[in-house]
């Protein structure tokens, strides 16, 4: 079973593919504007996602552009445009299908079960990317963003926090980072991993408002999933 999510400004459009997709086996999630389906899109984890490009808040171009700063996730386009260059606009912004109002069910359908079959082969791949509340650390690039904005860190504050990301939900005490961070020859003040949590929190947890990495007093750090 698939999950997929309809960003779709006209409820009875949406409701009339939500059927179809249900009967089809899917789980279906719907929002009705662009900023609702841009949240929706980023914290739910999609197979695939129907995005119209007429939308209320933030078109679905700009949905997309923002989309693909944290996500892969295969986007088909829906819209009463049918215009050659709007289509290119489309799939240049990262689109992977393009449909245009009015479309045959059929169709839409078949289109989806292409783009989920591309799915299934390259999600294969392994990722070198870790996302987590909004912070997405990308190994390759040696990079950190926050809501697509880059986060300007030195390497030992990005080995700390790729450390604590990559060991989601469990608890590293300060010595097992020391020794990540700074190798085991390190020779100098043991409270040095602390001074580096207070420059991550202060670079992303206090800048964005996120409670990412949390003190296990007398034990050390964790980034969890459950936090609120």
């Amino acid at each position: 079973m698939s999950k997929l999510l309809i960003v779709e400004d006209e409820e009875k459009i949406a409701r009339f593919v939500e059927l179809e997709l249900v009967h089809e086996g899917n789980e279906v999630d719907k929002a009705f504007d662009g900023r609702t389906g841009l949240d929706k899109a980023l914290t739910g984890d999609y197979d695939l996602i129907l995005l119209d490009v007429m939308l209320p808040g933030l078109n679905g171009m700009e949905v997309l552009r923002r989309l693909r700063q944290e996500k892969e996730t295969p986007v088909i386009m829906l819209t009463a445009r049918d215009a050659v260059m709007d289509k290119v606009s489309g799939l240049d912004a990262g689109a992977d299908d393009y449909i245009t109002k009015p479309f045959a069910i059929e169709e839409l359908l078949a289109r989806i079960r292409v783009a989920l079959k591309k799915r299934i082969h390259t999600s294969t791949k392994v990722s070198n990317k870790i996302f987590i509340k909004n912070v997405l650390l990308d190994e390759d690039r040696h990079e950190v963003s926050v809501n697509g904005e880059l986060i300007d860190l030195t390497n030992r504050e990005f080995m700390l926090l790729q450390t604590l990301m990559k060991n989601k939900n469990i608890v590293l005490d300060r010595e097992t980072l020391l020794n990540t961070v700074c190798g085991y020859d390190y020779i100098g003040e043991t409270n040095i991993i602390d001074v580096y949590i207070r420059y991550l929190r202060t670079k992303i947890d206090d800048r964005y408002n996120i409670k990412l990495i949390q003190t296990i007093r007398g034990v050390g750090y964790a980034i969890k999933d459950d936090l609120s």
